[in-house]
């Protein structure tokens, strides 16, 4: 799940998960923070890839979908929960809980009206809409305290607006999602910024104001926006790696890594050999393939695989054959491809950063029909674009320098590896 900044829209791509890009417009005003190195902390999250939560005894994941458990408590106290099987995103910022799966009774947002603020998050072929919470985030030994965030679908609140539903099908339980919510640690703090602070011209659209009558386009404060909670943390607060051990070519039926939070503020965190590359306002860098330049092009552990260009251009057959793999590619024999990534260097040098990144693109029908569900060789269509998707992943640490944060690599957002 992509979400893009100032108003750039990317193209995403809908593949058995949502591995989709989402839209916002508007940018979070901040400055360089500064690192500081503290008394040390558990920082590691476990992560995993496994068949998914259940729903009537039946597991409901796909394929490549990271998952982690969020504990979540009513602020202040020590009133709390556990939430397993929450994706993990790179691409969006903020928590994004289903509402049927939380069982706290937990503080709901209002504007100067006593009107409940709802939050819409548009995808390129869906949306999530729900009410404004706050609650405490527990993870590892980490805690983020009042942080906003989504309950999506909770009972009797008002129906999606038109602007938000936009025509497409919502992804609002547990089926639909293949998870319990969503976990946005990507490259910025909010899901949307200064945009949505205002009413104007410029509002995207993300916050609305809900009286019984029916909801409205509202402004609402930065501060108050849907927030990736890894910023709000105390200590270890400018960024996260993602750490997945390789897998074989056909795969693994479950996988299980580490998320570590912070850059360079632990002894378990530090970049060593890896090269960062800096965003540009858009959120993304230049991937270069066959000779041609694609300046949208991005990171995102909540897309499956590596989805770029189409068929006419990779030579690559579609599965158009093949319902459970529909939207991947099915070459006969395994393809590999080799891309250039390119962008600034984040600490201010005026040469950028190129790495040769080497990819494989295996049968996407047998790779799904194996059963097994961490695939490193897995892609599909994405004209125009480069998406460097969950698979990518493994075998490597990735880091994501969060906006406005000082690490040794520089200021966000940037991402390295």
């Amino acid at each position: 799940m992509r979400r893009v900044r100032s108003g750039v829209l990317a193209a995403g791509v809908a593949v058995l998960v949502m591995g989709l890009t989402a839209c916002s417009t508007g940018s979070s005003s901040s400055s360089g923070g500064t690192t500081t190195t503290v008394t040390p902390i558990n920082n590691v999250q476990p992560v995993t890839i496994d068949p998914g939560p259940t729903v009537n005894g039946q597991p409901v994941g796909a394929f490549n979908t990271l998952y982690t458990t969020v504990t979540i408590c009513v602020p202040g106290t020590s009133t709390c929960q556990n939430i397993d099987h929450v994706q993990v995103d790179t691409g969006s910022s903020g928590l994004r809980l289903i509402a049927s799966q939380v069982t706290l009774a937990l503080p709901y947002t209002t504007d100067a009206n006593n009107n409940l603020i709802g939050n819409c998050i548009q995808y390129v072929a869906s949306y999530q809409w729900g009410a404004m919470a706050t609650v405490d985030i527990k993870m590892a030994g980490e805690v983020a305290s009042s942080v906003p965030i989504q309950i999506v679908a909770p009972p009797n609140f008002p129906a999606v607006p038109a602007s938000c539903s936009a025509g497409f099908p919502g992804v609002q339980d547990v089926s639909d999602l293949g998870a319990n919510g969503i976990l946005g640690v990507g490259n910025y703090r909010q899901d949307c910024g200064s945009g949505c602070a205002s009413v104007s011209a410029n509002n995207p659209g993300l916050y609305f104001s809900c009286p019984s009558s029916g909801c409205t386009v509202a402004a609402v404060a930065v501060a108050a926006q849907v927030q990736n909670p890894v910023w709000l943390f105390p200590q270890d607060n400018n960024g996260l790696a993602i750490v997945l051990p390789q897998v074989g070519a056909a795969g693994a039926p479950t996988l299980a890594g580490s998320m570590i939070f912070g850059i360079g503020t632990q002894s378990n965190n530090g970049l060593g050999a890896a090269q960062a590359q800096a965003l540009n306002s858009g959120g993304f860098f230049t991937t270069t393939l066959n000779g041609v330049a694609y300046p949208e092009s991005y990171i995102d552990s909540g897309t499956p695989g590596y989805f770029f260009l189409d068929s006419a251009t990779t030579q690559l057959p579609d599965c158009s054959f093949g319902g459970n793999a529909a939207g991947l590619y099915c070459p006969n024999t395994p393809v590999t491809f080799t891309a250039i990534n390119t962008g600034p260097n984040p600490n201010g040098s005026v040469l950028p950063v190129s790495t040769n990144e080497p990819f494989s693109i295996a049968n996407g029908l047998t790779l799904v029909d194996s059963g097994n569900f961490a695939l490193n060789n897995i892609g599909g269509p994405n004209p125009g674009f480069v998406a460097w998707g969950l698979s990518f992943f493994f075998g490597r640490t990735v880091f994501i320098g969060i906006e406005g944060q000082n690490s040794a690599a520089g200021v966000g957002p940037y991402w390295a590896y």
